[in-house]
């Protein structure tokens, strides 16, 4: 195992043996570098912890499932996968949260979102994972609420969201188990979170590099109400070489090395996914969440994805303010929010912590092997800090931004 490999498995904050896959779970220590390490500059103020995680309350926790090499053997590996779980207000407060959601190409899936259209409420944890592990997952979300009492009507429609990590993982051997989901959810914290390689990310590619997980934030003035934080987390898994755009930068077409999908195929036919889950502290209706998550969709544009046809870029959106309003089951509530006039600079927020969150997610991402040998490889730092410099666009004051 290289360095860079032994730095990320580190990383997590615990790592125990199940089944015989490596089980990797909760947040995590800062020790890999980020791309504001590596002097890429980025518009915006993040937050203390540039992380989804800078708004209060919300906590990230992450099942990775890692076994065998060699030739695909359906049901038995290799095993390259995991789940993600999101819980807007903590493990400790499973109520509801204002939500909205919206679709920038829909060959993906994301459950739950018929209701969350109706209501504007987000009810559950929200999980992303593989394409074909959605159903157990979204069934185990359910049991472990029931167990938490998260549900008080004993039903739930989860929210479960996909990407496709069939390159590298033995897809159709269906490793994500119920155990995985409750790991994910049990190990879920605040604070720091590991990127790259964990939890849902962990088959996924970016730009036919190795991709996965990221995040990042933004600190927002609304002038004449009050400072609010906007976080972003991403399963990012979609573009071609060709497309990838770094900093305003389209390095993507001076690097054809190392791309396994256009070398099959060609530079067109977008095979790949996104998932973009926004929260913020800000308050804001139902009608106004669905509007900053739309704006997921020029994050991805920032950094070259077209939303091909084949391609999954479904974002939800949440705030987690407006408690009481947000739960209420009786009586009259009224809920604050921030008028459509100031929405601006949460709208260029979101925006801004998509984009960094998918090149943290690239720059965090290590070199991975899986099912017949296939192989995503991680990009390289210092070449990618060479195009840069060669560009002007590298920062030499740097700014960690965690």
């Amino acid at each position: 195992m290289s360095t860079h490999e032994t730095r990320f498995f580190a990383r997590a904050l615990v790592l125990v043996t199940l089944l015989g896959v490596i089980l990797s779970m909760g947040t995590a220590s800062a020790a890999e570098p980020r791309a504001r390490d590596l002097g890429i500059p980025f518009p915006g103020t993040p937050g203390p912890l540039n992380a989804i995680t800078d708004v209060a309350g919300v906590e990230v926790g992450y099942s990775t499932l890692i076994a065998g090499d060699g030739k695909l053997v359906v049901g038995k590996g290799p095993v390259r996968t995991g789940v993600t779980a999101v819980l807007p207000r903590g493990r400790k407060d499973l109520s509801g949260v204002f939500g909205g959601y919206a679709v920038g190409n829909g060959n993906g899936e994301m459950t739950g979102t018929i209701w969350i259209e109706e209501s504007g409420i987000v009810g559950t944890p929200i999980l992303i994972t593989n394409t074909h592990s959605v159903g157990v997952v979204r069934d185990s979300v359910i049991a472990w609420m029931l167990q938490h009492g998260g549900t008080e009507q004993l039903w739930g429609l989860p929210v479960v969201a996909e990407t496709w990590d069939g390159y590298l993982n033995d897809l159709n051997g269906f490793h994500v188990q119920r155990d995985h989901v409750f790991a994910a959810l049990d190990g879920a914290r605040g604070g720091a979170i590991a990127e790259g390689n964990i939890g849902g990310g962990t088959g996924m590619h970016t730009f036919e590099f190795k991709g996965g997980t990221g995040t990042s934030s933004r600190r927002v003035r609304v002038h004449g109400i009050a400072d609010y934080t906007v976080g972003v987390l991403v399963q990012s898994n979609f573009g071609r070489r060709s497309q990838l755009q770094v900093a305003g930068i389209p390095i993507g077409r001076d690097w054809p090395e190392d791309a396994p999908f256009t070398k099959e195929s060609g530079p067109v036919n977008e095979l790949g996914s996104i998932i973009v889950v926004v929260a913020t502290d800000a308050p804001l209706l139902p009608t106004q969440l669905k509007r900053i998550a739309r704006r997921a969709a020029m994050g991805i544009a920032r950094t070259g994805g077209t939303a091909g046809n084949g391609s999954g870029d479904i974002f939800l959106a949440f705030s987690t303010a407006n408690s009481a309003a947000a739960t209420a089951t009786e009586k009259l509530q009224q809920a604050a929010f921030v008028p459509n006039d100031r929405l601006d600079g949460l709208f260029e927020a979101t925006v801004l912590a998509t984009e960094e969150a998918i090149v943290n997610a690239l720059v965090a991402a290590r070199t991975m092997t899986g099912i017949d040998g296939n192989r995503l490889v991680a990009i390289d730092h210092a070449r990618l800090q060479q195009m840069l410099r060669r560009h002007d666009r590298l920062v030499t004051d740097r700014n960690p931004g965690r």
